[in-house]
């Protein structure tokens, strides 16, 4: 239609349910703010789609990319937006030692905007119960993710077994690990000529030689 235009309310509320439907990702109650102030009526468009103007992590502020699909009138503008997800996050209730495993009682939870934490604090206890201080925890810290290891992990250092599988043969021997390791994952390993190995770690304390 000549003239017709989409007006600010319409821009805004795809921006404010595209933003909603990221913060999903994250755990909590997310609060949208969308600042329409900016936004001016755009051409006419059946097809408008949303997306983030400067990566995909969610961030406090940040600004929402609108863009028009049709073909004939095709245009592109942006609007800020803040952004809030209160949930819960954790704490040590004590100092953790480096290598002890952390179980519930070791933890206090607190509320408040997850995306004001520190980049890699914990929300999930599905990711600190169970798992080893790679560090001394201090009481009252956050726990973050660069503070624990996987209780599977091999550490750089530690003495391991290896599997060398093929067919119809199996061949077991000892090395040194020469890098920390989850499940998995590959490292260099020491065996016990002193060649210097590629693996995959199965367990805390065995690997399997590449073959």
């Amino acid at each position: 239609m000549v003239g017709a235009t989409t007006d600010i309310t319409t821009l805004s509320k795809v921006a404010h349910d595209f933003l909603l439907e990221q913060a999903q990702t994250i755990p909590g109650q997310a609060q949208v703010h969308i600042d329409s102030s900016r936004l001016r009526e755009q051409a006419a468009c059946s097809d408008i789609q949303a997306f983030f103007t400067s990566g995909t992590r969610l961030r406090t502020r940040m600004s929402i990319g609108l863009r028009c699909l049709n073909p004939t009138s095709p245009w592109t503008t942006s609007v800020p937006a803040t952004l809030s997800i209160q949930g819960f996050y954790y704490v040590s209730n004590r100092t953790i030692a480096l290598g002890e495993t952390i179980s519930l009682d070791d933890l206090v939870a607190r509320e408040g905007d997850l995306l004001r934490l520190p980049n890699g604090a914990l929300s999930d206890p599905s990711q600190i119960i169970g798992f080893v201080a790679s560090q001394r925890i201090n009481s009252g810290s956050l726990i973050r993710q660069n503070t624990l290891r996987d209780p599977q992990a091999i550490v750089r250092g530690q003495a391991v077994r290896t599997i060398a599988r093929g067919i119809g043969f199996v061949i077991s021997g000892e090395g040194q690990a020469l890098q920390t390791g989850s499940p998995g994952s590959q490292i260099q390993v020491r065996v016990s000529s002193g060649q210097v190995i590629s693996a995959t770690v199965l367990d805390s304390s065995t690997v399997q030689v590449l073959m």
